[in-house]
C-alpha cells in the first residue's frame, strides 16, 4: 500500500501570494477563493496507480450540507465551483497539487485530510491544519476592496491613529493594532469560539462564518465583556480599581494576550477607543478591511426619539437626570463589505460598535449599519440604525430642573451641535480625514431636514414619548419664551496645562437697547469624556449690570489646588453658567476645556535596522512645584519590539528632568510606530509616539 512520507505546505511562497506573509506564525495562512500549493512525497508513484481524495473541514461538527466540510478528488482538469484539487506536476514520486477554496467558504482553522484508494483498499491520513481568511484582493469575495492604497491601509497597516478630545480641540493618540503579532490571529479565532452563538449552536455558528456581516456583528458583541466571555470590561466611573486606567493602553496586543492568559475573562478596563482599537485588530486579522471612526458631540439617545435631554439646576450645576447623554467624543469602527440583504447601493463601509451602550436583540452589540443607508435616514433597516442615526443627528434639548418645586422648563433646542467632525486617519498618513458628509447631508440643508423627518416618521411607532416628546416640527421651533436679550460664551484666556491655573472669561453681551441686570450662577466640574460628572471644583455667583448693547468679560480662575485631586486622565473640566435676566428665560452657557499634559519626548539614538538593537531615549520634565512618584513607562510598537516594555522610572523632584534609555530590536523594515505611555501619581496617562524608519 502506498505511504505518504511527508507534506510540504510551501508556506513561504503561499503566504507571499496570499498577502499573509506579515503574520508572525508558523501556520499556513491563506485567503479564500485563491489557489494554494502543496507537495506530497510518497514512497512510490502515487499519481498513476491510486486515486486521491481530499477532505477539508472546520469546526467541531463539520458537515457537507453546512459547507463546513468538503470532500473533493484530485483531478487533472479544470475544476467546477466549490473546493477543488488539481495536479500541477508529478515527478520523482512528488505530487505538486493546487487546492482552491470557494470565495464564500467559512473562515477559520481547517484540517486537511487525504484518502488514498488503490487495489480496492483505502487509507486516510491527516495532513495537518491551515487557516483560511477573507480575501479583499479577490473580486468574488464579499470583502473585496479595489483600491490598492486603501487595502494596504485598512488590511495590512498594523499601527494607527485614533482621534479624541472635543469638537473645539481635536487631539490624537497612536494605537498599536498589531494584528500580525505572534499568537494574535489564534486569539482572534478564539474570540469567535467564545461567543454566545458558538456556545449555543457551534455547527450553525461556524457555518455562518462565511459572511462578514455575521462575523462583524458577533465581534461587536464579543469585544465587550457584558453578556459573554468578552474581551474588555468597560468602566466610565473615573475610578479603575483592580485594572488599568483605559487611557494607559497603547494598543490591542497586550489586551488580547491578557484576555487569553486569564482564561478568557474580560480585561479591565476599556472605554470607547479601546473597544474600537481592539475590534479593528480582529477585523484586520481576519482580512475584513476596517478603520476607526471618531464622532465628536456624540449623542446617546436611550429612548429612540432622536433627541437627547440635558439637565441643569438653577445654580448652574449639570444634573445626572434621565439616561440620555452627549459624549465629547465617541469612537466606533467601519468595516468594508457587501450588503446582499439591502442591495448593492448599500455596499461599502458599515458601522460596527463594540462599546456596550444599548442592547440589541438582547445583547450588547451594534451593527453592521450601512453608512450610505444612515445618510438616507433608512432607520428601519438592519442593524441598529436608529441608535447610530441618533448618535450623529439627534437634537440636543436643554432643560432647567428646579428640585425645590419639582418644575422642569425647556430652555433651548439645538439641532446643529450633535455629530461634528466625524474623523478617521487618512490613507497613508497620520492626518485627519473628515467623513461627516458620508454620514449626513450638510447641516441646515433641505436634504438634511427631509432625511431627519423621514427618520423620525419611521421611528415614531417605537419611540416612547414622555415629558421630552418632540413634535415633528421641533427642529424649526424657537424656545417657548421670546428671544433672549443677552448672549454668553466662555473664552479661554490663558494656557491650558495640567498644573497651571485654568484661566477663562465669561463674555456676556446685551443684545437690546435697554439696560439689563443679569444674575449668573457658575460651576466647574471635572468630568470623564462621556460626560460623567466626577467632582465640582469651583463655583461662583455674581450679578452684572449691562448697559444697552454692552459686552463685558468676567474672569474665571480655577487654581491647580482646586482641580488637582479630582482631574481624571481625560484632563477635562466642564464649566457652566446659568444667566438669568428677571422675568426672562435663562441663558445656559457651557464649555468643556481640555488641559494639556506636559510633553513626553522620544528620540531614537541611531539608524534603526532590522535585527540590530537600537537605543531610544525618553525625556520628561516634571513641571510641578511638587515631586512626582510611582512613575512607570510602558512602550510598545509592532515590528519594533516583541511584546511590550515596562520600565520603572525614579521619582522626580519639583521641576526635575528625567532621561530614560531603553533598547528596542526592530524585526521589520519600513516606517514603524513606537508608542509610549508615562504614568505617575500626578499624571495618570501621558502619551507619546514616534515614527521610526527601519532599514533592511
Amino acid at each position: 500500500m502506498s505511504e505518504l512520507q511527508n507534506i510540504n505546505w510551501q508556506t513561504a511562497s503561499n503566504r507571499q501570494a496570499h498577502h499573509t506573509n506579515k503574520f508572525y506564525s508558523r501556520d499556513l495562512i491563506v485567503r479564500r477563493g485563491q489557489p494554494f500549493y502543496i507537495s506530497l512525497k510518497s514512497n512510490q508513484n502515487l499519481g498513476s496507480r491510486a486515486s486521491l481524495t481530499f477532505i477539508a473541514s472546520t469546526g467541531p461538527y463539520p458537515s457537507e450540507s453546512a459547507k463546513t466540510k468538503a470532500v473533493f478528488p484530485l483531478s487533472s482538469g479544470t475544476r467546477s465551483s466549490g473546493w477543488g484539487a488539481q495536479l500541477v506536476s508529478n515527478e520523482n514520486n512528488v505530487l505538486n497539487i493546487s487546492i482552491l477554496s470557494p470565495a464564500n467558504a467559512p473562515i477559520g482553522r481547517y484540517t486537511l485530510g487525504i484518502q488514498i484508494s488503490a487495489q480496492g483498499s483505502a487509507s486516510t491520513q491527516n495532513l495537518g491544519t491551515f487557516i483560511l481568511l477573507f480575501n479583499p484582493w479577490l473580486q468574488a469575495d464579499a470583502v473585496f476592496m479595489n483600491n490598492q492604497a486603501e487595502r494596504e491601509e485598512y488590511v495590512q497597516e498594523d499601527a494607527g491613529i485614533i482621534f479624541v478630545g472635543s469638537a473645539n480641540r481635536i487631539g490624537m493618540i497612536g494605537w498599536n493594532f498589531g494584528q500580525f503579532e505572534e499568537g494574535i490571529l489564534n486569539i482572534c479565532l478564539a474570540v469567535l469560539d467564545n461567543s454566545l452563538n458558538f456556545r449555543r449552536d457551534p455547527a450553525t455558528d461556524v457555518a455562518r462564518r462565511s459572511d462578514p456581516k455575521y462575523v462583524g456583528r458577533v465581534l461587536s458583541a464579543m469585544i465587550n465583556g457584558n453578556d459573554d466571555n468578552g474581551v474588555i470590561s468597560g468602566n466610565w466611573s473615573g475610578s479603575y480599581p483592580g485594572g488599568r486606567d483605559p487611557r494607559n493602553w497603547n494598543g490591542s496586543v497586550e489586551i488580547l494576550k491578557e484576555w487569553q492568559r486569564s482564561g478568557f475573562r474580560p480585561v479591565r478596563y476599556g472605554q470607547c477607543w479601546v473597544f474600537a482599537g481592539t475590534l479593528n485588530t480582529v477585523l484586520r486579522s481576519f482580512g475584513i478591511p476596517s478603520r476607526v471612526i471618531t464622532n465628536f458631540n456624540s449623542a446617546h439617545d436611550t429612548d429612540g426619539n432622536l433627541s437627547v435631554d440635558v439637565y441643569y439646576d438653577p445654580m448652574g450645576r449639570p444634573m445626572d437626570k434621565g439616561s440620555d447623554s452627549v459624549w465629547n467624543f465617541h469612537v466606533w469602527n467601519e468595516a468594508w463589505f457587501v450588503r446582499t440583504d439591502l442591495g448593492p447601493s448599500y455596499n461599502g463601509w458599515q458601522v460596527l460598535d463594540a462599546t456596550p451602550q444599548e442592547r440589541s436583540q438582547g445583547v450588547f452589540q451594534c451593527g453592521p449599519a450601512s453608512v450610505i443607508a444612515l445618510r438616507e435616514g433608512n432607520v428601519d433597516w438592519d442593524f441598529d440604525m436608529p441608535f447610530i442615526f441618533a448618535e450623529v443627528n439627534a437634537d440636543r434639548i436643554t432643560w432647567i430642573y428646579n428640585a425645590s418645586n419639582g418644575t422642569m422648563k425647556k430652555n433651548s433646542s439645538d439641532s446643529h451641535t450633535i455629530g461634528r467632525y466625524i474623523s478617521t486617519k487618512a490613507v497613508g498618513s497620520n492626518s485627519r480625514m473628515d467623513v461627516t458628509e458620508k454620514y449626513k447631508y450638510p447641516e441646515g440643508s433641505s436634504q438634511e431636514r427631509r432625511v431627519f423627518e423621514k427618520a423620525l416618521g419611521k421611528m415614531k411607532p417605537s419611540a416612547s414619548f414622555g415629558p421630552t416628546s418632540v413634535s415633528m416640527s421641533t427642529r424649526s421651533e424657537r424656545r417657548e419664551d421670546r428671544d433672549p436679550s443677552i448672549s454668553g460664551k466662555f473664552k479661554v484666556t490663558g494656557i491650558l496645562e495640567v498644573g497651571k491655573e485654568v484661566s477663562l472669561a465669561l463674555i456676556l453681551k446685551n443684545l437690546t437697547s435697554d439696560k439689563k441686570t443679569v444674575m449668573v450662577n457658575m460651576t466647574a466640574w471635572t468630568i470623564v469624556y462621556n460626560g460623567t460628572l466626577v467632582h465640582e471644583v469651583w463655583k461662583d455667583s455674581i450679578t452684572i449690570s449691562l448697559d444697552p448693547k454692552e459686552e463685558i468679560q468676567h474672569p474665571v480662575k480655577i487654581s491647580y489646588a482646586q482641580y488637582e485631586k479630582h482631574l481624571k486622565a481625560d484632563n477635562m473640566i466642564r464649566t457652566t453658567a446659568v444667566c438669568q435676566v428677571t422675568n426672562e428665560a435663562e441663558v445656559v452657557v457651557e464649555r468643556v476645556v481640555i488641559l494639556d499634559n506636559p510633553t513626553l519626548t522620544l528620540e531614537v539614538l541611531d539608524q534603526a535596522q532590522v535585527q540590530k538593537p537600537v537605543n531610544v531615549r525618553m525625556l520628561f520634565s516634571n513641571p510641578l512645584d511638587e515631586p512626582v512618584k510611582d512613575c512607570v513607562l510602558m512602550v510598545e510598537g509592532s515590528g519594533l519590539l516583541l511584546g511590550s516594555l515596562k520600565i520603572d522610572v525614579p521619582a522626580l523632584r519639583p521641576k526635575e528632568r528625567s532621561r530614560v534609555r531603553f533598547e528596542i530590536l526592530p524585526t521589520r523594515s519600513g516606517t514603524k510606530q513606537l508608542l509610549a505611555d508615562f504614568s505617575c501619581n500626578k499624571f495618570p496617562a501621558i502619551k507619546a509616539m514616534l515614527s521610526i524608519d527601519v532599514a533592511k
